[in-house]
């Protein structure tokens, strides 16, 4: 469901009591957090108990499972997530009674009022950003307000309501939230047409970050990836707009460059170069190229905002990682087992480059489950082409998630584009199949990687178990 932003954006503590239909996913779980860390009167519905609502009840917010219009009780003000459809029950319910309701946007927004916003955003690598630039700050000495869309591995939350006047917050391109909050400085990792299910077409989206642009304040700055044509782009608008632009890569002449990157097993290293002056090594414990860019920009937002190199370095060197990014479910009997985000064709590639500095000898077993029957539709040739880079590939069927289902849009496109033998390829359309078949391809020295933004993440578990009965 879409909602227009109100044209007045009230403060969190303006809103009364809030109520957040389709509270367990990552946005809205963590606006939920910080208004409820702040005070705030808090509650929410789902219709799945998720990982983020456990911590959430902890902190006294009641999180019901499944909708009923009863659950708005004396409620202010409702936030709806996008994927709420237009006949939920709490949706209705909310119109008939005339609350106040909000889109994600809005909602994180209002909790922004009177801190100095950090925003993250790109078409790849914002949450993992997100997470590195917590994580450089926090050992900087600060204590940032954070709004990620994942789990950080070091402090077991996707928010928190910090002391300190800096709110660094995960800015989504997708339905266009991210045009909404008004940063003082913000990152931009990459420029690639994904989401033209919201947007129409590869042209529109970019203009989308244009406009971002203009959003952020003219005493800020922007930090542009320019290995990607489409951020180095955006950063040559940005200049002719006169704002700020700190340029972050391995090409000559970035701001802050990075050489000698290098890739080995689970950690990733490089030199940092910063205006022309050698800084030192940084050094990730989360392997792939694409992470060592994502912790320059991070480094580079820190470095600007006046922040020491070493304590920025000595908090990327601890970053471990967001849940599903890239994340270590378990080992058993020699087969190690990931699970990644990855949903779009450039960030298989990226997580798949990974993986094998990762496994070493071994070979990559991977299970893809496509996210949202628009992207596959456009990209799905694409992604199998990527997945290519895999040594056995299982393609699931697509998850639907916002959209209704296409019985010509299936997995089965992505599966026919996959460049390898068709022994070593095949689509699955029965779900709960795909872990014995990923445990009857694998042998030891193995890694198992599942792949995509949807149910797919339930699979490792399932695997592990399913390993530890052969290895008993």
């Amino acid at each position: 469901m879409r909602l227009p932003v109100p044209d007045l954006l009230l403060p969190a503590d303006q809103l009364g009591r809030v109520h957040f239909i389709g509270i367990g996913g990552a946005g809205l779980s963590a606006i939920a957090r910080i208004m409820a860390a702040g005070g705030i009167a808090v509650s929410g519905s789902d219709d799945q108990d998720t990982p983020f609502l456990p911590s959430l009840r902890e902190l006294g917010v009641t999180c019901h499972l499944g909708y009923d219009a009863a659950h708005l009780a004396d409620a202010d003000t409702v936030v709806v997530t996008t994927a709420a459809r237009d006949d939920n029950v709490e949706v209705l319910e909310a119109q008939r009674r005339g609350l106040r309701m909000l889109p994600r946007s809005a909602g994180l927004a209002a909790t922004m009022t009177g801190r100095r916003v950090l925003a993250i955003a790109g078409t790849h690598g914002k949450t993992t950003t997100t997470g590195l630039l917590v994580s450089a700050l926090l050992a900087a000495g600060v204590d940032p307000t954070y709004a990620v869309g994942g789990v950080l591995s070091a402090t077991g939350r996707n928010a928190h309501a910090g002391a300190d006047g800096l709110f660094v917050a995960e800015a989504d391109e997708s339905d266009g939230a991210f045009l909404v909050y008004r940063p003082h400085a913000a990152i931009v990792t990459n420029v690639e047409a994904d989401h033209l299910d919201n947007w129409g077409t590869e042209a529109a989206y970019h203009a989308a970050f244009d406009e971002f642009a203009t959003t952020i304040d003219r005493d800020g700055f922007l930090v542009c990836c320019v290995d990607d044509p489409g951020a180095a782009a955006l950063a040559v608008t940005a200049r002719a707009q006169g704002l700020e632009a700190v340029s972050v890569g391995t090409v000559e002449d970035c701001d802050l460059r990075l050489s000698d990157l290098t890739l080995s097993g689970s950690t990733s290293t490089a030199r940092v170069t910063w205006h022309g002056s050698d800084l030192g090594e940084l050094r990730l414990a989360i392997p792939g190229r694409h992470y060592l860019l994502d912790a320059a920009a991070a480094l580079a937002m820190g470095l600007r905002l006046g922040y020491e190199f070493n304590d920025l370095a000595e908090g990327l060197a601890a970053f471990t990682g967001t849940g599903r990014r890239m994340e270590l479910k378990g080992e058993v009997g020699g087969v190690r087992v990931y699970d990644s985000y990855a949903h779009h064709h450039v960030e298989i590639a990226g997580d798949l480059q990974a993986a094998r500095s990762v496994v070493g000898e071994g070979r990559l077993v991977v299970a893809f489950q496509p996210h949202l029957v628009s992207r596959t539709r456009i990209f799905g040739a694409q992604m199998g082409q990527e997945l290519g880079a895999a040594d056995e590939v299982l393609v699931l069927d697509v998850y639907v998630a916002r959209e209704n289902p296409d019985p010509d849009v299936t997995g089965a496109l992505v599966a026919a584009a996959v460049p390898l033998p068709p022994d070593r390829v095949a689509f699955m359309a029965d779900f709960d199949a795909v872990p014995a078949e990923l445990v009857r391809r694998a042998r030891p020295g193995d890694l198992i990687l599942t792949l995509g933004a949807g149910t797919i993440t339930e699979l490792g578990p399932r695997v592990l178990e399913l390993l530890r009965g052969l290895d008993a």
